[in-house]
């Protein structure tokens, strides 16, 4: 179940103007995790397509999996030519053809890669993928499609979408080691404590990018980042040892304009924001 909107008040700490660019939009919420008090809220229902974010969809669904017996993170999965897809990630530039489940979800949630997503996504399967976001209690989020360009005119529209309530949900959910036991939890919270990009809402805690699933200057952060040529998303938490954010905030704009220059101080803006509050 998503985050209550109607719980809790709003810190006068998160000030953030998500209405200030014409032709972007913006869905975004961040919350204390055990008091339920916002930090900032801006049209968090409102379902905006989120690149990559989906991916941590299917790395819940592979660990799901594998506690329920039908996976196990050991096996050895081999890529195939069909399925690489360059830029994002660095597998594609590996000689090794074969990795195990749980190296492949280290690279997702690493480097967001996509030669690793697509070869998991064979594995795991989209339709499991879906079914488990839908038990899940999600309705606006998801994985819809494997990486492949160009996007053939039947294929779903977008890879995923998503809303900010939903999204930081999920990530306080796996804060409070609410699916599974603490360890296997803990499995999941380091696939994406390794990510590598903290250019976003992550930027304003100003992290070693390669090496920060631990406290640095008492705030721990761990994230999933969604990006392509309209698209900018950051979803995670953010703690220090006595208190605990939820957050996620997606941007959109119009096909065939560049506004990462304009977005991106925002998406900086909303860490700070955090950061006061914690």
């Amino acid at each position: 179940m998503t985050q209550d909107m109607n719980m809790g008040t709003t810190s006068n700490m998160g000030d953030v103007d998500f209405d200030r660019l014409p032709g972007v939009r913006f869905s975004a919420l961040a919350f204390d995790i055990d008091s339920g008090e916002r930090v900032f809220a801006h049209n968090v229902n409102d379902e905006l397509d989120t690149a990559s974010m989906g991916k941590v969809f299917l790395l819940h669904t592979a660990l799901q999996m594998h506690v329920g017996g039908t996976l196990n993170l050991s096996e050895r999965l081999s890529r195939r030519p069909s399925e690489r897809v360059d830029e994002s990630g660095i597998w594609y530039l590996m000689e090794q053809d074969d990795l195990s489940v749980y190296d492949v979800a280290v690279l997702v949630g690493a480097f967001s890669d996509n030669f690793a997503t697509n070869v998991l996504i064979r594995r795991v399967g989209l339709e499991n993928v879906a079914r488990q976001v839908q038990d899940l209690g999600y309705r606006n989020s998801g994985l819809h499609d494997f990486l492949r360009w160009p996007r053939p005119a039947k294929s779903p529209r977008t890879l995923s979408t998503g809303t900010a309530a939903e999204f930081s949900d999920f990530m306080a959910r796996h804060a409070k080691d609410e699916f599974w036991d603490e360890s296997t939890n803990e499995i999941f919270r380091r696939w994406l404590g390794a990510g590598a990009d903290t250019s976003m809402v992550a930027s304003a805690f100003d992290l070693d990018p390669l090496a920060h699933y631990n406290y640095q200057r008492d705030v721990w952060v761990w994230n999933k980042t969604g990006t392509n040529g309209t698209i900018r998303a950051d979803a995670g938490i953010a703690m220090t040892p006595t208190r605990r954010v939820a957050y996620a905030v997606f941007a959109n704009w119009e096909k065939d304009t560049d506004r990462v220059v304009d977005v991106m101080p925002i998406m900086r803006e909303a860490g700070d924001a955090i950061h006061r509050f914690l």
